[in-house]
């Protein structure tokens, strides 16, 4: 080595030596709050600190909407539980469109009691008359959203929607004669059209199978009789509250009222194939049916929307790329979720208020929660 060299090397070490010193390194995350820990139970089922912190920023992080209540249960045991500010395990949320899978369970049960045909036309007083095209239209089309009536879920303007027209313009007293009376736009079965009209239509069949009246009051009773005996008491949903319309109709697609613990139940329900503390509450089949896919919509079965993926380019409403296909869940709008993953043991809830682009970033989020437990 000649001494011009080494002065060189020895700069060279202690440039990149002030270098290393002078790094900031990893970004620290900030410390967990009280409230972000307590909500992780002592056996939650994942690493209770990222468990926390993937918790903690569905309620905290901006750009996610409002996260109002989230209720996660893995293998039957609570793991986490927190609501927002205002919001506790008393509040009742709405379930605006979880409420069609509430709906396709007690059309379950009818068809289990014999009352309903799952592929037999589906019993529509309107649609049986002499060559009426939608005579071919079945119970199990109308599950699917695929009965081809016409229809707009979402318009623009708003109010030239098919369903804000049947909720709050002029088929609000009478949703399910607004909804029937509707001509046909495709032949049935051949397209998927989500529909909360076509729910409607689902709860006006389920009342005229449980009663021949057409007092609404008789309506209106026959059927919260039903969901409770059938359903809310056995699960011990005591807070569930649905909403009829003036015509004594289940407004059964969009409005039934219950706690997130509540929710919750149900989904827990749906996990164990209809069962509840060894009682079989649901047929087990009808679950299946539920979550099997429509051949027009892979990420669709009956009521309930699945964790399949659908063709590139196709935005999806879940995350097959982030859970098991075998997922499924409850969504309603403004970003309701009961998200159900039968091979992770887990249920999730998340309940707030969200536009499209905070469900976006908020579903990513979420999937960080679902992410730390493992398949088995």
């Amino acid at each position: 080595m000649t001494t011009r060299t080494a002065p060189l090397i020895a700069l060279a070490l202690a440039t990149s030596t002030l270098a290393a010193c002078g790094s900031p390194g990893p970004v620290e995350e900030p410390p967990l709050s009280e409230e972000a820990l307590a909500a992780v139970t002592q056996s939650p089922g994942a690493p209770t600190r990222p468990l926390a912190r993937a918790a903690d920023d569905l309620f905290t992080l901006d750009g996610l909407g409002e996260t109002r209540a989230l209720i996660v249960y893995h293998g039957g045991k609570l793991a986490v539980e927190r609501y927002a500010p205002g919001y506790d395990e008393t509040t009742r949320f709405v379930s605006w469109s979880m409420a069609k899978t509430v709906t396709a369970v007690m059309i379950g049960m009818l068809v289990a009691d014999g009352q309903l045909r799952l592929d037999a036309p589906a019993p529509v007083p309107r649609w049986q008359r002499t060559g009426d095209p939608r005579a071919e239209i079945t119970l199990r089309h109308l599950l699917q959203m695929r009965a081809g009536l016409e229809h707009t879920e979402a318009g623009d303007p708003p109010y030239e929607s098919g369903e804000v027209r049947m909720l709050f313009l002029d088929g609000r007293d009478d949703m399910a004669d607004y909804a029937t009376a509707q001509p046909l736009e495709a032949e049935p079965g051949e397209r998927f059209e989500y529909s909360s009209n076509t729910t409607v239509i689902l709860a006006d069949i389920a009342a005229r199978a449980l009663t021949d009246s057409k007092d609404r009051d008789e309506r209106r009773k026959a059927v919260a009789d039903y969901l409770e005996a059938r359903l809310f008491a056995p699960l011990g949903m005591a807070s569930a509250v649905p909403e009829f319309d003036r015509a004594g109709t289940l407004i059964g697609g969009s409005l039934i009222h219950a706690t997130a613990r509540d929710w919750a139940k149900l989904g827990e329900l749906l996990r164990n194939k209809g069962s509840y503390r060894g009682e079989q509450l649901v047929p087990r089949q009808w679950v299946d049916e539920m979550i099997e896919p429509s051949p027009r919509s892979p990420h669709y079965g009956l009521q309930t929307w699945l964790n399949r993926p659908l063709p590139e380019g196709e935005e999806h409403p879940l995350f097959p790329d982030r859970a098991p296909h075998s997922a499924f869940s409850l969504i309603g709008h403004m970003g309701q979720y009961v998200f159900v993953s039968p091979t992770q043991k887990l249920t999730v809830v998340r309940l707030g208020h969200s536009n499209r682009e905070e469900r976006i970033a908020m579903l990513r989020q979420l999937a960080d929660v679902i992410e730390l437990y493992p398949e088995t």
